[in-house]
């Protein structure tokens, strides 16, 4: 079952579309190409790679499918449907990834790149946990972080109400270590959102 809150940022992205893309092509040292093909240099050809908070599925989902098995999932239905559109040769499930069952040891590779900053933080440790079972052993996690203590924001984003909720830093690296993965890397990493300057925490960890 849907959490409420995360069926809010749902529909929150099934209107704001074409806008968030604007958006974050305005963002100013978004460190994730760097940090992707970190992961990309670990895992080869054909992996299964699954990432959480797909979007719509470009540019990131297209890289990725240029060489891996991709599998996107993503709460919101239009963007799902834009993802299915821009990238035919990947799978995509519209679903709340915190609730989702997936087989065991069924992937090589988990990566998100902001979406858990939408998540309800008391969700994080289950999540993780769930994402250590879906790897093979040594399959590697990759995320960004929000390192607010922030419980709960619910408010209008880009047009459209959505929810905020996170950690501190030291929390999240419990809550990482806790689910059973060893942390390869853990770094904070600012940059420019067309609002000012925005703070996570990048992780790539190893089960």
């Amino acid at each position: 079952m849907t959490d409420p809150r995360v069926e809010l940022v749902g529909r929150g992205y099934d209107v704001i579309g074409e806008r968030f893309a604007r958006w974050r092509d305005e963002i100013v040292g978004d460190p994730r190409r760097a940090w992707e093909d970190d992961l990309v240099s670990r895992l080869p050809d054909g992996a299964r790679v699954l990432e959480l908070g797909c979007g719509a599925g470009v540019p990131d989902t297209q890289r990725l499918a240029a060489r891996f098995e991709v599998t996107g999932v993503d709460v919101s239905v239009e963007q799902v449907r834009r993802a299915r559109a821009a990238v035919p040769e990947a799978e995509f499930v519209q679903a709340d990834f915190t609730a989702l069952e997936l087989e065991p040891a069924s992937f090589d590779a988990v990566l998100s790149y902001y979406a858990f900053n939408h998540v309800p933080r008391e969700l994080l440790a289950p999540t993780f946990a769930r994402i250590h079972g879906w790897l093979v052993e040594a399959g590697l996690l990759m995320t960004a972080l929000g390192v607010g203590d922030t419980e709960a924001w619910t408010g209008e984003w880009l047009g459209a109400p959505t929810f905020f909720s996170s950690y501190p830093r030291e929390t999240n690296t419990h809550l990482v270590r806790e689910a059973g993965f060893d942390i390869l890397r853990d770094e904070l990493v600012t940059f420019r959102e067309p609002e000012g300057d925005a703070t996570f925490q990048w992780v790539l960890a190893q089960k």
